[in-house]
């Protein structure tokens, strides 16, 4: 099994990589177009000239690694993507032999967490916009994606955890629930820059507090975030 995990920066993302990584029968990669990315956009990013040079940034080349012989000769592969990777001239053909899944967090504290790394995010950097236009794509392909909300997974990680493996046809063990501290030797170059918090973890962190305030130049940001969050946050698990 091939599972695409689609989500924007600060989603709980590294951390459900780190979950799945831990299965012992789970090979993962962790945001392989990041670097075709920053070379399509030209975008100045935290790390960029490390990233390009760490990973292909021919787009096509990309998909036939995670779509090729999948590593360590286990029988799936998680792949964590972001939304926002899949620019126009990217080919999407590959996603349809994916079992692709959509991980939303509340627009709220997705900005608060991006902007505390990297100042002042626009509607682009998080994701959203295109984490809804991905999902539409694939239900014209495979009917109805399954959506699974981080904050859910904060709340009670076994319960969500064994919810979303029924949903994709995976079985479910307890080995998703913890992992070694310090990082996974699959973690992107850019992890320095961004994977302090997760690299500290043995676990998934304990349930989220009240949702922080958004800063008033960020408040158009976060509506439109809104909209596209709830549509999806409407068939979550």
């Amino acid at each position: 099994m091939r599972i695409a995990m689609w989500s924007g920066p600060r989603n709980l993302s590294t951390a459900m990589m780190y979950s799945f990584g831990a299965r012992g029968d789970c090979a993962v990669v962790d945001e392989p177009f990041y670097a075709a990315y920053l070379a399509a956009t030209g975008l100045d990013h935290p790390m960029r000239e490390t990233i390009l040079a760490a990973q292909s940034t021919d787009p096509g080349a990309v998909v036939n690694t995670i779509t090729g012989p999948i590593p360590n000769d286990v029988p799936h592969f998680y792949q964590k993507h972001m939304t926002h990777h899949m620019v126009p001239g990217v080919s999407r053909d590959w996603m349809r032999g994916m079992v692709n899944v959509f991980l939303i967090r509340h627009p709220a504290r997705v900005i608060a967490s991006y902007a505390a790394k990297r100042e002042d995010p626009t509607l682009h950097d998080i994701g959203f916009a295109q984490q809804s236009e991905l999902f539409d794509e694939v239900n014209s392909w495979q009917g109805s994606p399954v959506v699974i909300d981080s904050t859910d997974i904060r709340r009670d990680p076994d319960k969500m955890l064994k919810r979303l493996c029924k949903a994709i046809g995976l079985p479910y063990t307890p080995k998703m629930l913890s992992w070694p501290r310090g990082g996974h030797p699959e973690d992107g170059a850019w992890a320095p820059h961004w994977y302090g918090s997760v690299w500290k973890s043995t676990g998934f962190a304990a349930a989220e507090g009240p949702l922080p305030h958004v800063p008033e130049h960020l408040e158009d940001v976060y509506d439109a975030a809104m909209k596209h969050y709830n549509r999806l946050k409407s068939v979550a698990l």
